[in-house]
């Protein structure tokens, strides 16, 4: 039997598609009594065991997912650009969660998507606290573009909610940086990652989420392809023949992470910035060679991991 699931905030759609191809549906609150009371269901329905198939929701899904995998049901965690574009070529006009859970088990049926596997507890901690990270960051952000614009009478209030942003950005850096030194899988790997000019402790961190799980990726074009820096060709014909652009059907989080150490790569990584010279002869705009530069560091840290070796210059200009 497949499971489909469409995850909200505060609960979650199932459709339980049957082999008689007609649905049982119910709706659970996304909470550990939520999670019992679906196990209850599907026992209800004589479904020892199921693939359950959901869209990657970031915290909103990981521990329902958590939750099928422990107790023997195998999920599969898909990107929502496929959801998309299954529901497109099914010409569906409705969206509603329980609608979409019912697509999401067709879809689960069509094409068998692989399957999701658990990352460790480690790597799960580390993704926690980067995404804390983010998160106060982003708070950050918005309360000094707030403090530009701002009246006399509450630029004290913005002031003291930016120094407790700032007390609690610098304690969740440094328990990043102690969550990865006591465990020296990971250790290993940031000092692989850190030796490439360009990759400092912010970035390797937001690596290590995604790279830190080994056998994770097979390739580097994979992990190029889940960020969404693959580029996106749109020709058609003779009259269709636009610009190649970066797909971006990935992990925005990821792609805004490496921003900063692709510009400082082009100018103090040997390999990277003989790359955006020879780029920038070509013609190539400023954010092109950007977006590629990001591109090359991705692979390469995939690279250094793959081997283990680290970051050669040597190598990287004799190719």
């Amino acid at each position: 039997m497949l499971l489909g699931i469409d995850i909200a905030k505060d609960k979650f759609d199932v459709a339980l598609l049957l082999a008689s191809s007609k649905y049982k549906t119910k709706v659970f609150p996304n909470t550990p009594k939520g999670f019992a009371a679906l196990a209850s269901w599907l026992g209800e329905h004589q479904a020892a065991s199921v693939k359950a198939c959901m869209e990657a929701t970031g915290v909103y899904g990981d521990a329902l997912a958590l939750f099928l995998v422990d107790a023997g049901h195998p999920v599969s965690i898909v990107n929502p650009a496929q959801i998309k574009a299954f529901a497109q070529a099914e010409l569906l006009r409705n969206k509603t969660d329980a609608v979409d859970a019912r697509l999401i088990a067709r879809f689960a049926a069509l094409h068998q998507p692989p399957l999701w596997v658990p990352p460790p507890r480690a790597i799960r901690d580390l993704q926690a606290l980067v995404r804390r990270l983010d998160a106060l960051n982003d708070l950050h952000n918005q309360e000094a573009n707030r403090l530009d614009v701002s009246e006399l009478t509450v630029r004290g209030s913005i002031e003291t909610v930016l120094t407790t942003l700032e007390t609690q950005i610098r304690e969740i850096k440094q328990k990043i940086n102690d969550h990865i030194d006591q465990n020296p899988g990971l250790r290993e790997k940031r000092e692989l990652l850190e030796s490439v000019p360009g990759i400092g402790a912010a970035s390797s961190a937001q690596l290590l989420v995604y790279l830190g799980q080994d056998g994770r990726f097979s390739k580097a074009k994979e992990f190029g392809a889940f960020i969404g820096l693959t580029p996106r060709r749109r020709e058609s014909g003779s009259s269709v023949m636009g610009k190649s652009r970066l797909s971006k059907m990935g992990e925005s989080r990821l792609r805004k992470a490496l921003y900063m150490p692709a510009i400082v790569a082009m100018r103090h990584n040997p390999v990277m910035a003989a790359f955006a010279k020879r780029l920038l002869e070509q013609g190539k705009p400023k954010m092109v060679i950007i977006c590629a530069i990001m591109r090359k560091l991705v692979h390469m840290a995939f690279g250094i991991l793959k081997s283990g070796k680290p970051f050669d210059p040597k190598l990287g200009l004799a190719r």
